[in-house]
């Protein structure tokens, strides 16, 4: 039985990405996922720290948590693309 060299290409490259596309897909996303609802922790959080609900403080509280989770996504953005530069510019080689 005679084997078809471009069959036989073909086929190990479909096996490769069958391998390690589960694996790529880890990369795909970063953090939480966009639609996350936070709502319930602020509450929380902005409770816990003696803020009633409905107040001038209150309304502050939530707003400087959005913009504290708007800060740390920043950073963790900021620091994977130095990362992905870094790598760019610096490839090791074996």
């Amino acid at each position: 039985m005679r084997h078809n060299p471009a069959r036989l290409l073909i086929a190990r490259l479909l096996i490769a990405l069958l391998l390690t596309a589960p694996l790529l897909a880890g990369c795909l996303e970063r953090g939480q996922p966009t639609m996350v609802d936070t709502s319930a922790d602020d509450d929380a959080f902005c409770r816990a720290n003696n803020v009633a609900p409905g107040s001038n403080d209150y309304v502050i509280c939530r707003k400087n948590r959005d913009v504290q989770r708007g800060n740390a996504n920043a950073r963790t953005d900021r620091a994977q693309r130095n990362l992905a530069e870094q790598m760019l510019n610096n490839p090791t080689r074996p």
